[in-house]
This record gives structure tokens, C-alpha cells and sequence, in this order.
């Protein structure tokens, strides 16, 4: 009989197939609907093989055929941490509304998934996760790659992805994956619960064969709902908007999530009251928005910092309040500041002590505008944040101009040269480092998905395989991968996969010779910069000498990438042209400018807290240490 061969009974019809080929089978009769539009839940599997998924996900995966009316499209990867951020930037860029899975052997393949896991979870977002295990019979114990726990029998390696998972089961019979399976997709499909979902496959019974429930492989639609808010509620929250003199709301990543940027447009349209953005939420509104004041918390403009310090009601809609966003409870310093949020996950909106409207982010901002009909802020407030919106556009010009086209540039000026080439359906990706900083201050979005930031859980690594899952789901969009030396020398792995799939992105490559984010968080920390060069040894034993002599603008083009030198900042404009025009994926190398001769980019105008020595006999830490404490002091809890 083969494997897929139907058997009818007395009652209900069912294949026989291995749990493997019927997993394949169920993901690829799995569908999202919002608003009426349909999606594929899972699109793509990545995978590397191993002794722990190869006859069974691997053959189920062969067996269902490679062509382009597959099932489930398959996509090689080179590092299972890389897949999985491949898979979040995919799911990001789709709304959430269609994913990834990822499949890897048992032992150090599976260990690789947790901090692509983490990320996801984190950051909200879906991806499946299917790593082999260690054998549910126990032929043979221990196996190949089996952490063997004296007082438990039943763990494997694949329970260190418990904690960074919305949901996990280990299948361990062929039956039990009915459940699991369909509990797998819930969690996937809702944006509450939504994160990193684990079925861990013992390798026996991803080969072991079951009559399976015809049914189980029916066409499946979640629906993903838009939560529309109480009526009690959305006065409450009408009440309190109108009686605040100096109203702000910061857009979270949830505004891009629900597609609510409309809603936000007509919202600020309505009442005038200014936009702030989290890493997550710019872009929520064009740049020149004239309620957009950019970036908020330790990153964000001056403008919008300012407006924070003295808002007496903040609107939150989406947004999870992390410590760059709050500037770690020091930057809502008005003594009567109240919060109001807007999301779809109680837990959220909650936060601060905040007044909640839960709800879908786009339903509870269409609700609050109606309900505020004919209410506008205070004509000297607009003008107010009109004249410092005005200030920083100033401040990002000049940070984005140079007086001379043939000398090495800045990091800003490097912004300001793509900022010059891309267009409005180009999407930038970053993660980590000092670029973070740089992007959410000087970057003018011009469309809701330009700006992609990955800075919930801020991973080394992400930006180049985030970079592929956002070209796979947006594949009429130019992608720029943003990388500083250091996250390249992390993760450039993928660069092989961007290659052999044929998948067009654009490397932006910046030398700087180190971890210039932490070198300079290093310093303010009385840490004087230890460890954060990538330099020669000195005499003295510190990393004081001269560069280190690699060339990874070599090691991008022996990976397969057409590679573009820019010595200076006007070959730097016309390489990114280049790599704009082209069609095979592209790395634009350049050596930043770094020297204290070099123009800053602005520094932050909120703090951070990171913690620093309380006692040292170094006078640079005793310095370090005063300061903290004087920013420490105005730290508040919001009740």
C-alpha cells in the first residue's frame, strides 16, 4: 500500500501516512483570514538535515514534491539560528498573518533555535519550530547527540525551548499530534498568544505510520480577529483624552501589526495630537507627517523626548513599554502623567498603571476618533511640536550632510546617502549596535514597512537572514540589510542561501573595527572601552593595536555576493545605485569614519539604565557612577 493510499471503513475515511509526511500534509491545508483576505498560516519550511529529521521530515518533505505547486515550499539554510530569523522577518513583514516553520536534527541543531526562539517570542511574532528528538522508544540509550539527565528520563535538549516558547508539545505518540498540531496553528494565528511555537518530533515517530482521520487534512481557516473594544471603555478613554492639555501617543509595533496606520493617520488627522514611535511603531506615520515627531525613549528625537517629559496623558497603541521606551522610567516626568493604551493583549495594556481600551490596535483607534468628534488639542500645542518637529529635521540634515564627497564618511552620513537612493517601498533592516540609535533619530520613513526593526530582543545576526524572510514576503520591495562589522563576523552564513535562492538583497557593510554601540556604552560605564576593538594585542595587553588586517568585503564576494568598495562618500552613493539596480544580491562595502576628528550623530536625549560599578578605584568608573546615580534619582513608578 503506499503511504498515501485512502482506506474507507465503516465510518470515516483515512490515509496512511508516516507522522512526518502527515504533518507536511495538515500545515499545507492551513489558512489566516482577516478582513476577508486569505493567507497561507505556514508557506515554507527551512530546514538542515540531520540523523534527526532526515527520514522523517526530509522524506516527508521529498515525497511531497519541489516544484512550484509543493505543498510546502522548502528553504535551505546554513545556520538554524539564521533560519529562525529568516522566518520572524518573513512573519513581520506579512503582518503576522503567515509564517515560517524551521526544522532541524536533535542536539546542537536544536540547541541553535533557542535564541532565534527567544527573538520571536519577544518580539511577538510567529514562527513553528520542529526539531527532531531522541527516541521515544529508547532502542538505544544514550544516541547520538542525547543529553542524558540522572533524574529525569523524559528530557532532551529540546526542553531548554520551553521557556522561549508560546506554546510546546514532544509528540510522542503518532496520534497525540492531532491535538498538538491543531493547537500549534491557535497559537500562531492569534495576536495575543502568538511567538515561537515548538512541537519537538522524536526521530522514531516522525517515521512511524497511522491511519490518520481523513478530516485532519480539510482545509483549516483561523480567523484572526480584530478585538473591538467595550462601549465603557471607549468613553473612559474619550473622557480622558479630553480633559488632557498635553495629550501624546507613541505607536508601538502593533499599529504596523493590525495595519492601523490609517486609523493613526486620521486619529492625529482629527484631534492633532503628535505621533512618537517605538523601534517597533516608526513608520506608523510618514516622516513628514506634521503630527509625526519622530523616534521616542534612549533612541528618539529631541523633539519627541521633550513632548514625553511633559505629556499629561500618553496614548499607547501597541506598544509594549520597554525600558528604550520609557527611558527606563525616567521619561514621563510630568507629576500628574497618566497612561491610556490601546491593545489587543491585556497584559500590555495593563502597563504603567495605565488606563486600558482592549482591543485590536486599528478597531480601538477607529473607535476613540469617533467617539472624540470635534475635540482638538490646543492650537499653541500644535504650533509648539510643529516649531521643534522643524528643530530636528534641521538636526538630522545636518548630521546627514558633508561638506566634502571624497572623504571616508560617518555612520549618518552613510543613512543619509541611502536615505538619498532608496525608494518609498524599500525596507532598511537592523537589529543591533550603535545603527539602532542612529535609525530611529534620523531615518524618514516613508512607508508603514520601510523601517525594519528588530530590537526587542536587538540580536546580532538578524539583519542579513531577516533581510531574505523579508524579500520572500515582499518580494517587489528592495530589502538593505544594515551590518556593522561586528554583526557580520556573527552571522553572514546566510549570504550563501540569499545566493543559491536567488533572493536579491542589498548588503549595506560598515568596517568600523569593533562594537562601537558597546565601546561607547563602555566608556559612560567606567568600563573605558575593554574588550570592544577588534584590534591586536598591545604591549600592555589590552586590544590597543593596530586593526586587525581581515577584508570581509572578500569573504561576502567568496560567499557568492557582487560586491561593491565605496573608499569614499560619493562612490558610496553611486554603489548603492548600483545595488539598487541590480538583480543579484549585492554587498556595498564601506569603511566608516570614526576618529574623534569625525561629525557625531546626535546623542541621546533620554537615559538608559545600565548599571555601573558601585565602588572602583578607577576614576573614570567613580565619574561613571555619580552620573548614574543622578539620572537613577528621577527613575519613577507609575501607579
Amino acid at each position: 500500500m503506499s503511504s498515501a493510499e485512502t482506506r474507507t471503513g465503516a465510518r470515516d475515511a483515512t490515509l496512511r501516512l508516516t507522522v512526518a509526511q502527515a504533518l507536511v500534509r495538515f500545515l499545507s491545508a492551513q489558512y489566516t483570514e482577516r478582513d476577508g483576505q486569505r493567507h497561507r498560516l505556514v508557506d515554507a519550511c527551512w530546514g538542515i538535515f540531520g540523523h534527526g529529521n532526515v527520514a522523517g521530515l526530509g522524506q516527508a518533505l521529498v515525497e511531497s514534491g519541489q516544484g512550484d505547486g509543493a505543498p510546502l515550499r522548502f528553504l535551505q539554510g546554513r545556520n538554524e539560528q539564521a533560519m529562525v530569523h529568516a522566518a520572524v522577518g518573513y512573519a513581520r513583514q506579512r503582518n503576522r498573518l503567515s509564517a515560517h516553520a524551521v526544522t532541524t536534527s536533535i542536539g546542537p541543531g536544536a540547541t541553535n533555535l533557542v535564541t532565534g526562539a527567544a527573538l520571536a517570542t519577544v518580539n511577538r511574532i510567529p514562527v513553528l519550530l520542529l526539531p527532531g528528538d531522541t527516541f521515544a522508544t529508547r532502542p538505544a540509550d544514550p544516541v547520538l547527540q542525547q543529553l542524558e539527565v540522572p533524574w529525569a528520563g523524559d528530557v532532551s535538549v529540546n526542553d531548554s525551548l520551553r521557556p522561549v516558547s508560546r506554546y510546546f508539545d514532544r509528540v510522542h505518540r503518532p496520534e497525540a499530534l492531532i491535538p498538538a498540531a491543531l493547537q500549534a496553528m491557535r497559537v500562531l494565528s492569534d495576536p495575543v498568544e502568538t511567538g515561537a511555537v515548538t512541537l519537538a518530533l522524536p526521530q522514531d515517530v516522525q517515521a512511524e505510520a497511522y491511519d490518520w482521520p481523513a478530516e485532519f487534512f480539510a482545509e483549516r481557516v483561523w480567523r484572526v480577529r480584530r478585538h473591538v473594544p467595550e462601549a465603557a471603555e471607549v468613553a473612559a478613554a474619550a473622557e480622558a483624552v479630553r480633559a488632557a492639555r498635553r495629550p501624546l501617543i507613541i505607536a508601538g509595533g502593533g499599529v504596523h501589526h493590525s495595519e492601523a496606520e490609517d486609523a493613526l493617520r486620521a486619529l492625529a488627522d482629527a484631534t492633532g495630537i503628535p505621533v512618537a514611535s517605538t523601534q517597533a511603531g516608526k513608520g506608523s506615520l510618514r516622516h513628514d507627517h506634521p503630527a509625526d515627531v519622530g523616534g521616542v525613549g534612549h533612541t528618539g528625537t529631541a523633539a519627541a523626548n521633550e513632548l514625553a517629559r511633559t505629556a499629561d496623558l500618553v496614548i499607547g497603541a501597541g506598544t509594549r513599554y520597554s525600558d528604550f521606551t520609557t527611558a527606563s522610567h525616567t521619561l514621563f516626568a510630568e507629576p500628574g502623567v497618566r497612561f491610556l493604551n490601546v491593545n489587543v493583549a491585556a497584559f500590555d495594556a495593563h502597563k504603567m498603571a495605565g488606563q486600558t481600551l482592549v482591543a485590536d490596535a486599528r478597531a480601538g483607534l477607529e473607535a476613540l476618533t469617533g467617539a472624540l468628534l470635534g475635540h482638538r488639542v490646543a492650537t499653541a500645542y500644535e504650533e509648539e511640536y510643529a516649531r521643534a518637529k522643524a528643530d530636528w529635521e534641521r538636526v538630522v540634515d545636518s548630521a546627514y550632510a558633508a561638506k566634502d564627497e571624497g572623504v571616508r564618511p560617518t555612520q549618518a552620513q552613510v543613512l543619509g546617502a541611502l536615505d538619498s537612493v532608496v525608494g518609498d517601498d524599500d525596507v532598511v533592516v537592523n537589529a543591533a549596535g550603535s545603527l539602532p540609535g542612529d535609525l530611529h533619530k534620523l531615518w524618514r520613513a516613508r512607508s508603514p514597512r520601510q523601517y525594519h526593526l528588530e530590537y526587542g530582543y536587538s540580536c546580532m545576526g538578524y539583519e542579513i537572514p531577516g533581510s531574505i524572510g523579508v524579500r520572500l514576503a515582499a518580494p517587489e520591495a528592495p530589502v538593505w540589510a544594515l551590518v556593522g562589522d561586528g554583526t557580520y563576523l556573527m552571522l553572514p552564513t546566510e549570504l550563501v542561501t540569499a545566493v543559491q535562492e536567488g533572493v536579491d538583497i542589498n548588503v549595506v557593510l560598515l568596517q568600523n573595527h569593533g562594537y562601537a554601540s558597546i565601546g561607547g556604552l563602555s566608556e559612560q560605564t567606567g568600563a573605558e572601552r575593554f574588550g570592544t576593538a577588534y584590534r591586536h594585542r598591545a604591549a600592555d595587553g589590552g586590544y590597543t593595536g593596530e586593526p586587525l588586517p581581515v577584508d570581509l568585503a572578500a569573504n561576502a564576494a567568496s560567499l557568492g555576493m557582487d560586491v561593491i568598495r565605496a573608499e569614499n562618500l560619493g562612490e558610496l552613493r553611486t554603489g548603492l545605485a548600483q545595488a539598487r539596480a541590480s538583480s543579484r544580491p549585492t554587498c556595498v562595502y564601506v569603511e566608516t569614519e570614526t576618529g574623534p576628528a569625525a561629525p557625531a550623530a546626535p546623542g541621546p536625549t533620554a537615559w538608559w539604565d545600565v548599571v555601573v560599578a558601585e565602588t572602583s578605584g578607577r576614576p573614570a568608573a567613580r565619574r561613571a557612577r555619580e552620573e548614574y546615580e543622578r539620572h537613577a534619582s528621577a527613575r519613577r513608578r507609575h501607579l
